[in-house]
């Protein structure tokens, strides 16, 4: 007998990806819990509401939670229009978690610290399918899932600062450095304003601080901007320019390309950090051998990385280098791909070795800064239609995508897809 029947599919994670997986599931008639850890919708995408996305609002809503937000007298907004994301949390992600099909299913304030199945540790093999999942929260309570969909995401856990994969000597214990997308002309402007700020990264995360702190410098004298990069080629970072098919995503590059030739800002490339300290003024200093970078703010834009401890009692067969699944690594290594050249994928090749496991969304990338929203949408689609036994569904991926002429194949640029990126997408042969 299967004792998974009974228990809801979970889902792990109330941003995009998350309510998109819960609209596919409520359209199959598929019973769901959604589990956040915030306490509303999309809390990760609210620490960075200021920031305007690249893409229209054409690419930025779900097809599914589309369908389930028209019956409800829903305004779709502008289809041309660059959202913030806010904009993304208050015209969309907040009222689909308000329609009938989802308000009773999200649970906010609720974080996951282990998945494992009922009754097996990661060896026990015997009945083991048959057990349901067992999912525990920070504050102790548990519940059974018949399949877990895991779109946790990767915003809490950034990459270090250390070039070697591991904290730079005195990063843990540093008080000087910001997340990534601080908002610079707003709530955290007077951390920034009329003070030197090293920005470490060269993804988009890092070109839009960059742009926001050159503004505030044309606002507020003294207001200074240092760019820290491991690479020496910044060519992709300033992406396509008018060849790039979202024209705010190639504006981005250009207007970064002129402020560093100008001078405004200080490009400091080949700068591979070893070691932070706090200079005896209470500032912040970077290290890479016998140059150094001082700072009063460092900001840390130089990707994410994901969380797999919670789960670290399934069976997962996760690349080695990457940590997505073995199967999805080579069409998305960025050793050998930009965003504009990964390729469609689904269920196939997100199914890891304990069956009714499903890591979607920026998570399932691993450490490749190569993951679209859209191309979220689609996994979670398909993953929804295996779950409901719809292996043809499963099988038939499809992505539309524009060009992205921006993201980086080089994996000592630094992320490409950070946040501010979610809703690029590319345009499929």
């Amino acid at each position: 007998m299967d004792d998974r029947t009974a228990a809801p599919v979970v889902v792990i994670g109330a941003g995009p990806v998350g309510l998109a997986a819960a609209a596919q599931l409520a359209e199959r008639r598929l019973d769901f819990v959604v589990l956040e850890s915030g306490p509303s919708v999309a809390a990760a995408i609210d620490e960075w509401r200021h920031v305007k996305l690249f893409s229209p609002w054409r690419y930025d809503i779900d097809a599914a939670a589309r369908r389930l937000l028209e019956p409800t007298g829903w305004t779709e907004p502008d289809p041309d229009a660059l959202p913030t994301g806010g904009d993304l949390i208050d015209a969309c992600l907040a009222p689909l978690a308000k329609t009938p099909q989802l308000n009773d299913r999200i649970r906010y304030n609720s974080t996951v610290t282990a998945v494992t199945r009922a009754g097996f540790d990661r060896i026990r093999t015997a009945g083991r399918e048959a057990a349901p999942f067992l999912i525990r929260l920070a504050d102790d309570t548990e519940l059974l899932a018949s399949a877990v969909i895991d779109a946790a995401g990767t915003w809490r856990t950034p990459n270090v600062l250390g070039a070697s994969g591991i904290p730079a000597r005195g990063e843990t214990t540093a008080d000087g450095i910001a997340h990534a997308l601080p908002d610079v002309l707003g709530a955290d402007r007077d951390r920034y304003a009329g003070r030197r700020t090293a920005v470490v990264g060269a993804g988009h995360s890092a070109a839009t601080t960059l742009l926001e702190l050159a503004e505030l410098a044309r606002q507020v004298p003294g207001t200074e901007i240092a760019w820290v990069v491991r690479g020496t080629d910044q060519a992709r970072t300033y992406g396509g320019g008018e060849a790039d098919e979202l024209p705010a995503r190639g504006a981005l590059g250009a207007r970064l390309k002129d402020l560093v030739r100008s001078g405004r800002i200080e490009l400091v490339s080949a700068f591979r950090i070893e070691a932070i300290a706090r200079t005896a003024d209470g500032r912040t200093e970077l290290t890479a051998g016998e140059r150094t970078v001082v700072a009063d703010t460092v900001v840390n834009s130089t990707g994410f990385r994901p969380d797999h401890a919670m789960v670290s009692e399934l069976r997962l067969d996760l690349d080695p280098i990457l940590g997505s699944t073995r199967a999805l690594a080579p069409l998305i290594d960025p050793n050998e791909h930009s965003c504009g050249s990964v390729p469609p994928h689904g269920a196939g090749e997100l199914t890891h070795p304990e069956p009714g496991y499903y890591a979607v969304g920026a998570k399932s990338y691993g450490r490749a800064p190569t993951f679209l929203l859209a191309t979220g949408y689609e996994q979670t689609r398909s993953v929804v239609a295996a779950l409901a036994g719809d292996w043809t569904a499963a099988r038939e991926v499809h992505l539309n995508l524009p060009e992205t002429g921006v993201c980086s194949s080089n994996p000592d640029s630094g992320n490409c897809c950070g946040p501010n990126l979610l809703t690029i997408e590319r345009a499929s042969s």
